[in-house]
């Protein structure tokens, strides 16, 4: 499997997800600066976690302007599977790749913490290595991650079941005790309608190795690594 990572100024989980996707697939990614124009042939391009351009305006809003991104949108649009991770989910939905918006987080400050997350399916690219219903541990660190949309959109998300996870409490339950950002449903990441390309904001590549603490994360890259190779 050919992986791509782009990285913006600010970016700082670009590592991080190369590190994930060299233990899954046994290959270095390539590292794709923002402002280049050409994309190396990719079976994944993921966009990292961090704070791209300073989050000015608005977090991933100018980052979803860069030269790269051009690039990507064709790609996704074409088929190939993007993966956008905390800042990533931001500049996909400032791309208009996955609809609603990260809003200012509910408690108005910077949250890093471990949550945990239920899995609410099994049959995409991203997670058939879980089950549907599994509870996951992934970390969490923004300040602008509690996700809307309209009711409108909400209804059609949950109509098509292109939630991908959800916020939720150690046995699974979902309350609003167990939502850390205010997130609207609890949502925590997303889907399009192909199922290709996937935004969420807690970060599978901090806990894909045990000596970092945990593997729930590697499930995602080894799914990726299964479907795609």
């Amino acid at each position: 499997m050919k992986a791509s990572v782009i990285v913006f100024p600010g970016s700082n989980c670009d590592r991080d997800a190369a590190v994930a996707l060299e233990a899954a697939t046994g290959a270095l990614p390539a590292m794709v600066w923002h402002g280049d124009s050409e994309l190396p042939e990719s079976d994944l391009i993921v966009l990292p976690g961090g704070f791209s351009y300073g989050d000015y305006l608005r977090s991933g809003a100018v980052a979803a302007h860069s030269p790269m991104m051009r690039e990507v949108i064709a790609r996704a649009r074409a088929g190939t599977p993007v993966l956008g991770i905390c800042n990533g989910f931001q500049v996909l939905t400032e791309a208009g790749l996955l609809p609603g918006m990260l809003m200012r987080n509910s408690t108005l400050k910077f949250i890093c913490k471990d949550v945990h997350l239920r899995v609410e399916r099994n049959d995409s690219i991203y997670t058939h290595r879980y089950q549907r219903g599994e509870v996951v541990r992934f970390p969490i660190a923004h300040k602008d991650g509690s996700y809307f949309a309209d009711d409108q959109t909400l209804q059609r998300l949950e109509g098509e079941g292109l939630v991908a996870f959800r916020y939720s409490d150690p046995s699974g339950a979902i309350t609003p005790d167990a939502n850390p950002n205010g997130s609207r449903n609890n949502i925590a990441g997303i889907y399009n309608p192909s199922g290709t390309v996937l935004g969420l904001m807690p970060h599978p590549e901090r806990l894909a190795d045990a000596p970092l603490g945990g593997t729930d994360g590697a499930k995602m890259f080894l799914s990726l690594v299964e479907t795609l190779h």
